[in-house]
C-alpha cells in the first residue's frame, strides 16, 4: 500500500486528576491521532445502477485500466483477459471465490502496485477472475474490481454530485454537517442493520454493496421464511448478471426501506434464489446496492468502522420501475439481444435472440448505457429498429411498470 503513517503521533496529551468513588487517577493520558490528510481527488464514471468506474494502472504496465469500486469485494482483482492481453504473470492457488452463478478457483498476482491519479498503492494481491459479462453489461472493458484491500487503508469520500472520489490518510476525520454515521460490522464487506416493510415490518442485516447496480435484494430463503410478501404479490421474472455469469431473479417492490434515519418508499427489489449462499442466509437477508447508495455523498472510514451519509441532489431521483424482459449486451461494439423472458413486453413486441439494436426512440448512438436509460420509461410506446439477419425491422415496445 502507498505510504501512510506507521505510527500515531500524540497530538494532545491531557494530564488530569480525577476522583471517582475515592479512586485517584493521576497522570492519565488521552491520545488523539493526527488529523486525516487529503492525498488526492479525482473523477470517476457512473454507469447504470450507480456503479462507479475508476481509471488506474497496475505495476509498470502503461495501459490505463477500468476498475469498479466495490464495497462488496473482499479484496482486489483483475480480469483474466486483461491478464492475457498484458502478459501479466500470475500464480495458481487453491482459493475460491463465490458469485451469483457459481464458485471457482482463482489465480493471483502477488505483491503488485496500483497507480491511481495522485496515489500509489503497493503490496496488493490481485486475484484473477473473468469479467467478460460485466464488460458486455456496461459497454466498456472492465479490467478489475477494487474492494477491501484498498478501502481498508484509507478514508474514502465519494461525491456523487460531482462524480469525484477523495482519498485521505487514516486519522481524525471531521464529517460534514447534516448527515448520519452508520457503524457497520466490518470484516471485509460492510454489514448494516436496516428496517423495511411490505407485508409486515422487518429488521435485518444486509451487505452494503457499492458494486451492485440495484436498490435492494432479498434472498428467496429470507423472503419465504419471513413471509415478507403477501402470497399474491406480483413478481416479474428477469435476469441479472454478476460474478460467475447470468442468473434468473424476480423483480418486485417493497413499500419502504430505511437506511439510518432515511426512508425510501416503493423501492424496486430483486428476489434471488441464492444457490451458493453469497448473501449468507440466515445471518443476512440480502444486500443494499448502489442505486440507493448513490443518493448520498458517502465517506467510507473503514479504519474507524464508520460510513457517513449526506443526502445529495440525487436523493429524490425517481426509481426505475420499468420492466421489459429484455436482456441486452454490448458484443464487439454492437448492442445485441441475448435473452427474452417469456410473456414479457419484449416477447410481445417481437424481439428475437440475436437482434442487433440499431436505434431506440430515434437515438442511433449504439451506446448501451444510453439505450438502457431510455428503456426505463414505463407505459410509453417506443420505436426500436433492429438488424435481424441483415434486414432492418421496426418493433414497438411498451415497458410495463412493476408497481
Amino acid at each position: 500500500m502507498g505510504s501512510y503513517m506507521k505510527g500515531k503521533a500524540v497530538s494532545i496529551i491531557v494530564i488530569i486528576c480525577l476522583q471517582l468513588s475515592g479512586l485517584i487517577l493521576a497522570g492519565q493520558e488521552i491520545f488523539s491521532g493526527e488529523p486525516a490528510r487529503l492525498i488526492t481527488t479525482f473523477k470517476f464514471q457512473q454507469f447504470s445502477g450507480g456503479v462507479m468506474i475508476l481509471k488506474a494502472q497496475v505495476n509498470n504496465y502503461k495501459d490505463s485500466l477500468n476498475f469498479i469500486l466495490d464495497t462488496g469485494s473482499g479484496g482486489i482483482s483483475l480480469d483474466s483477459t486483461t491478464v492475457v492481453e498484458l502478459n501479466i504473470p500470475t500464480e495458481p492457488s487453491t482459493r475460491t471465490i463465490r458469485g451469483i452463478a457459481g464458485v471457482r478457483k482463482v489465480n493471483f498476482l502477488y505483491n503488485a502496485t496500483l497507480h491511481l491519479p495522485g496515489l500509489t498503492v503497493d503490496s496488493l494481491n490481485f486475484h484473477v477472475n473473468d469479467y467478460e459479462i460485466l464488460t458486455s453489461v456496461y459497454g466498456v472493458k472492465i479490467d478489475g474490481i477494487i474492494g477491501y484491500s484498498f478501502l481498508s487503508r484509507y478514508i474514502v469520500h465519494l461525491d456523487y454530485d460531482n462524480l469525484e472520489i477523495s482519498v485521505y490518510t487514516k486519522g481524525d476525520f471531521k464529517y460534514k454537517k447534516g448527515g448520519y454515521t452508520l457503524n457497520p460490522l466490518l470484516t471485509s464487506i460492510p454489514i448494516i442493520s436496516s428496517k423495511f416493510r411490505d407485508n409486515d415490518k422487518f429488521s435485518a442485516r444486509f451487505y452494503f454493496d457499492s458494486g451492485a447496480g440495484l436498490c435492494f435484494l432479498l434472498s428467496e430463503d429470507y423472503a419465504s421464511d419471513s413471509m415478507v410478501f403477501k402470497p399474491k404479490k406480483k413478481r416479474f421474472l428477469t435476469q441479472a448478471e454478476g460474478l460467475g455469469g447470468k442468473t434468473e431473479m424476480y423483480l418486485t417492490t417493497v413499500k419502504e426501506v430505511r437506511i439510518g434515519p432515511y426512508r425510501f418508499r416503493r423501492v424496486p427489489t430483486y428476489i434471488f434464489d441464492d444457490t451458493y449462499n453469497i448473501t449468507a442466509y440466515p445471518y443476512l437477508a440480502g444486500l443494499i446496492g448502489n442505486d440507493l447508495l448513490r443518493r448520498f455523498n458517502v465517506t467510507f472510514n473503514y479504519p474507524k468502522k464508520e460510513i457517513h451519509l449526506i443526502p445529495n441532489t440525487h436523493y429524490y431521483s425517481p426509481f426505475d420501475y420499468a420492466y421489459t424482459g429484455l436482456s441486452i449486451y454490448d458484443i464487439n461494439g454492437r448492442v445485441m439481444v441475448e435473452d427474452i423472458v417469456k410473456g414479457s413486453p419484449a416477447e410481445k413486441a417481437g424481439f428475437q435472440t440475436g437482434d442487433i439494436m440499431v436505434s431506440v426512440d430515434n437515438i442511433f448512438s449504439g451506446n448501451i448505457q444510453e439505450y438502457k436509460n431510455i428503456l426505463q420509461s414505463t407505459n410509453r410506446k417506443m420505436k426500436i429498429i433492429v438488424n435481424r439477419n441483415n434486414e432492418l425491422i421496426i418493433l414497438t415496445l411498451k415497458p410495463a411498470s412493476i408497481l
